[in-house]
């Protein structure tokens, strides 16, 4: 949902870049779970605000600019449980992690290994014999099957 990207002043705060749609998404919870890999812990959040295109945050246990330099670039997620249902062919991001990709030619292309945001549009990265980077639009996504764990696509493996 985000990345905590700096400390914020002196007091212990923490600068968040959040990842989702809406700046202030991640306002609402009460409890961030912070890390990265297999290390994750959970923080209360005491107090959070969006500033600019970005959220401050301060969080129970750090109180202090180094505390808060101690956390600079860890991942923030909430649990999947707590977010609403997506709208009908919108995804969570972390629902497509681990997908297996193929394309019309039934040829496994690999799996989604993380999605990158340009701007344009979200980007998977499809990791198999080889990393491609496919564009999440209707030309080339095909369908999204949750519980298959599946997402077809128009691509060429060659490409």
């Amino acid at each position: 949902m985000g990345r905590i990207a700096a400390p914020f002043g002196v007091l212990g705060w923490v600068k968040v870049q959040p990842f989702t749609e809406k700046i202030n998404g991640l306002l609402a919870f009460p409890v961030w779970s912070l890390g990265r890999g297999e290390q994750w812990r959970e923080v209360k959040v005491l107090d959070s605000e969006a500033h600019h295109k970005t959220l401050v945050a301060r969080l129970d246990g750090c109180n202090d600019r180094d505390a808060a330099a101690a956390l600079k670039g860890l991942e923030v997620a909430v649990p999947r449980e707590a977010l609403p249902e997506a709208p009908e062919n919108e995804y969570y991001w972390s629902d497509l992690i681990g997908l297996e990709v193929v394309n019309v030619q039934a040829e496994v292309l690999g799996k989604v290994a993380e999605l990158l945001e340009t701007g344009a549009n979200d980007v998977l990265v499809v990791e198999g014999e080889r990393e491609r980077l496919l564009p999440f639009i209707a030309q080339v996504i095909l369908k999204v099957d949750l519980a298959a764990g599946r997402i077809d696509v128009d691509w060429d493996a060659d490409y």
